[in-house]
Parts: structure tokens; sequence; C-alpha cells
């Protein structure tokens, strides 16, 4: 099994940096990526081997959500997060649209219930995918907009669509309309395409047309996974001294490396 010297890897880095930025190269001591740092004990902990299998996206934050025509959404979502704001926000849109995204970022808890308790302790709560409450739950959810509305506390719902679509009941799809509803838009391929090409850039890296299309095409879709991919292909190339290439893009998916040439 090929490994990854990460340490030589950010040495490469920086002097590639370096050159593009006409200065010399003063690299710091080295500290592992985020999107690798769970491979990692410490900097000093033998490496493993960059798969497909084990790219795990950083944690959703507002900061990380590629917000394309959502600008509104993460400015209301960060009012709410500090405490202000409205006390009922409802989001809407497809899968993939980052509404899951979103509520993680601002305190939700994939583990916790579908419809949590009212807690006098407790100032925001959160329920995700709505549309699928069954009708015990949509009693739950029907009593905790109540309770959170009588004590002054603040809601995030997210659901497939617009509260007047939804198949619950009606008082409930009332409650969920009380404040404001924003649907989620998802990126379109051309918006997904940019913002890869500029977090790349970022890292001093340009990615060709063809290996953005190709990530499009063929891994998978949401952003935090793209992004997550370009970090590891960058480790990745710079490991092996190659350029990031279509041919590369495969070779590293399916587990197989080619040196650089002579």
């Amino acid at each position: 099994m090929r490994t990854v010297n990460l340490i030589g890897v950010e040495k490469r880095r920086c002097k590639r940096r370096s050159r593009q930025q006409g200065r010399d190269c003063n690299c710091q001591p080295f500290a592992p990526p985020p999107f690798v740092s769970h491979l990692f004990v410490s900097h000093l902990t033998p490496p493993r081997q960059l798969t497909l299998d084990l790219i795990e996206p950083a944690r959703p934050t507002l900061d990380n959500f590629v917000v394309g025509r959502n600008a509104e959404v993460v400015a209301a979502l960060r009012t709410v997060a500090a405490g202000q704001g409205q006390c009922f926000i409802y989001l809407w849109g497809e899968a993939g649209a980052g509404r899951s995204h979103l509520l993680q970022a601002i305190g939700h808890e994939v583990a916790q219930a579908q419809v949590p308790q009212f807690d006098a302790r407790l100032d925001l709560y959160f329920a995700d995918d709505v549309d699928a409450c069954n009708p015990s739950q949509q009693q739950q959810l029907f009593v905790l907009l109540n309770e959170i509305r009588s004590n002054s506390a603040r809601f995030v719902g997210a659901g497939n669509s617009a509260p007047m679509h939804l198949d619950l009941r009606d008082d409930v799809r009332t409650r969920l309309a009380w404040g404001l509803v924003y649907q989620v838009h998802a990126l379109s391929d051309a918006e997904k395409a940019q913002a890869l090409s500029a977090h790349a850039a970022s890292r001093g890296v340009e990615l060709p047309a063809d290996v953005v299309d190709y990530l499009l095409t063929h891994m998978p879709r949401d952003m935090r996974t793209l992004v997550a991919v370009v970090d590891a292909l960058d480790v990745h190339a710079l490991s092996i001294k190659r350029a990031i290439t279509v041919p590369l893009v495969r070779e590293w998916a399916q587990g197989r490396d080619k040196p650089a040439a002579p």
C-alpha cells in the first residue's frame, strides 16, 4: 500500500505558492489539513493512504456553506444563531439543496429526535425533514410550536416543500408558516464548478475544466464532499508530483497510483 508523506506534501505546496507569488519559501511547522486530521493522532502518526472512502467532509458551518442564491437565508440564520431575529424560520427545497447543512450549522444534532420535546432551559429548537412526520410526530410538533411561541423561544425547521404544500395537518402547516419561510436554492452545475475552481485557487491549484466536469459527473454531488475531494486530490497530486488530470482522478478514486514521469 502506498502511503502519503504529508510533511513533504506541505513543503512542496509552500514552494509552489511561493513561486506563484514571486517570493522565497518560508515553510512553517506542519499541521495536518482539517479534512485529513481525523486520520492522525498527531503529525507523527504513520500516514495512511487517502482514498475516496476515507474522505470525511468538514463539519457543516455557515462559513463553509456555498451561498449561491441563498444569501438572505444565511443572513437570517446568522441572526438566529446569535439569539436574535425571527422566532420561526422554515426552510424548504429539493434534496441536496443544503437544508440539513444549514440546520446543522447552527446547532441541530443529527442524532436528536425527529421532533424534540420542549425544555424551558433551551431557547432554540430544530426539526428537519418535517415532511416525514407521522401522525404522532405531527401532534408533538403542534405542541412544540405552541410552547415555543408562548415562551418566546426560537424554531428552525426544514422540509421538502413550502408549508402549504406539505402533506401534514392543517394546524401544523399553519404554524410552520408563522415566521419567515425561505426556499433553499440548490447550486447549478455552473455555480458548483465556479465554487470548486475558486476553492482550488485558494490552495494554489488550477483545476482544468475537464477535471471539474469529471468531479461533478462521477463524485458525490454535495459541495462539502466535493470540496473535500479537491483537498484530497491536491495532497495526492503533490505527493506523487503529478498535475491534477482526469486520469489521475480516476486512479486516485480507484486506489491505483502511477509514479511521476522521470
